[in-house]
């Protein structure tokens, strides 16, 4: 059994869902909602990178000191759009250090599955509720790193994370996935796509990635766990490449 800390800004549910649904009887988590009343607009950009770098976060990870945790994770892709992939290094060095624990994010962990996978063109899809701008964020923060973003886009789909369910979200990607593009990925912790990884790498015969998915992924490997995982892509069939490629 292996424990995740998980660390969100975001009030929607998403990972401490989708985490132990990948891995079920194998993965537990508990969760701490980081709130800060000095950063003003915490949803924007600059309040996500105010809150990143806040007290507030080093304490709420110092809640998980008591509770034996195996990894903990910051679940949150429009954090590190906006903190940028060196921002998100750093927290992802700053709260192992604080906990001693092994810690992760969504946007690394995508990034090191892409790697493994090969892919270098993607197509970025992203939940309704992210605009425009939050999808260049995306196609800055991966291209960045070196990938070409074929696409970037927000599904068409319900504004309530509640009413997306799997059927819908595989159809509209199926739909609007560039032929060019060698990968899939699935942006927002909130977004919850995992139940349709497999319907679309079968539709489209390449890799799909989801942000939760790819953090479980690297979570597992970071806690040591022996398990495999199966029913959720292509990823799980591939143990990470060390940290620094």
């Amino acid at each position: 059994m292996i424990r995740i800390g998980l660390l969100t800004p975001h009030t929607a549910l998403g990972p401490e869902q989708e985490l132990p649904e990948m891995a079920p009887g194998r993965v537990t988590t508990c969760v701490a909602r980081v709130l800060d009343d000095t950063a003003v607009g915490a949803s924007t950009p600059a309040g996500l990178r105010a809150l990143a770098a806040s007290p507030s976060l080093d304490e709420a990870a110092e809640t998980f000191e008591r509770s034996s945790v195996d990894v903990i994770a910051y679940a949150s892709t429009s954090t590190a759009y906006a903190i940028g992939s060196d921002g998100e290094t750093a927290l992802v060095a700053r709260l192992a250090r604080r906990v001693g624990t092994p810690a992760v994010t969504p946007c690394v962990s995508t990034v090191r599955a892409l790697r493994v996978l090969g892919a270098e063109r993607i197509a970025l899809v992203h939940p309704p509720w992210f605009d425009a701008a939050e999808n260049e964020r995306g196609t800055f923060y991966f291209e960045s790193q070196g990938f070409d973003v074929v696409s970037s886009k927000s599904a068409a789909l319900a504004d309530d994370p509640k009413l997306i369910d799997a059927p819908a979200v595989c159809e509209w990607i199926s739909r609007n996935t560039p032929g060019e593009a060698e990968a899939v990925v699935i942006g927002g912790t909130g977004f919850r796509a995992a139940g349709a990884i497999a319907d679309l790498e079968g539709a489209l015969d390449r890799p799909v990635l989801t942000a939760n998915q790819a953090l479980l992924w690297n979570a597992l490997t970071e806690a040591g766990a022996a398990f495999e995982v199966t029913g959720y892509g292509r990823l799980f069939e591939h143990a990470p490449q060390p940290t620094g490629r």
